[in-house]
């Protein structure tokens, strides 16, 4: 995990009293009320928090997914909310990688093609991002599967598919929405390893929304929704965490 001096330097994402209401008058759902948040180059971040708590809310306002009701979101210091749907576009392809809990990998395309989609969206050519496509892929242990379409891979594989998808344009922000959900425990901690090596190896911020108390043990810092609202923002280093097994695995 990196030293505390190499995290808290450099701010990439500032949420500043970010409100989401459904709804009017007395029918109103206020999904976030009041969030103000800073997070920094390089760590590893998860949000947690009851079903209905918010954290999802709060991770689409930083994707760009959503628009805050009130308060500002801001990605290395551009507010979010002041971009037109081209700019926001190239933000999310550029500075951006989303990994889902469903994968979201496109069933009639190989692995190889999956990952070089987004690099030729962003204008590279055809053979270069084969060949990236192909070494990112390795990377996160792929290297034998480049050629097999969806269908003929297991969970775990097809969210390392999603893995190399999201950081093939060299994003700033990983963003990770229930990673481990449909996977088993020893895969499950599988991809919370990739994502920490990524962080370590990458400087990649990487930002998990997650009901997987294994995370806890991987995050530099958790951050606890309830009810709109922060209910609490913890360093790893001061949580008391006992980590279990079941069959050998980490639960």
């Amino acid at each position: 995990m990196p030293e505390e001096s190499q995290i808290y330097n450099e701010i990439v994402v500032r949420v500043l009293d970010v409100k989401r209401y459904y709804g009017k008058g007395e029918a109103v759902t206020k999904a976030l009320d009041g969030i103000s948040l800073d997070i920094y180059k390089g760590e590893y971040l998860s949000i947690m928090g009851p079903s209905g708590s918010g954290k999802s809310t709060l991770f689409n306002m930083i994707g760009g997914i959503d628009s805050p009701t009130e308060g500002m979101v801001f990605m290395d210091e551009i507010d979010l909310a002041q971009l037109d749907s081209f700019e926001l576009a190239w933000m999310r392809c550029h500075k951006i990688g989303y990994i889902f809990q469903s994968y979201n990998i496109l069933p009639v395309l190989t692995a190889l093609e999956n990952v070089t989609l987004p690099m030729i969206f962003a204008g590279m050519s055809q053979d270069d991002a084969r060949e990236k496509a192909a070494k990112i892929l390795t990377k996160v242990g792929l290297g034998q599967r480049l050629f097999h379409r969806p269908f003929e891979l297991s969970g775990g594989q097809q969210q390392r598919v999603a893995v190399a998808r999201a950081i093939a344009n060299d994003p700033v922000i990983i963003l990770a929405d229930e990673p481990t959900a449909n996977l088993d425990v020893a895969t499950g901690q599988e991809m919370i390893d990739l994502l920490r090596q990524l962080r370590d190896n990458d400087g990649v911020t990487v930002i998990a929304a997650t009901h997987d108390m294994k995370m806890l043990d991987a995050s530099d810092r958790i951050l606890w929704i309830r009810d709109g609202k922060i209910d609490r923002l913890e360093n790893r280093k001061d949580l008391n965490i006992q980590i279990g097994h079941i069959d050998g695995q980490h639960v």
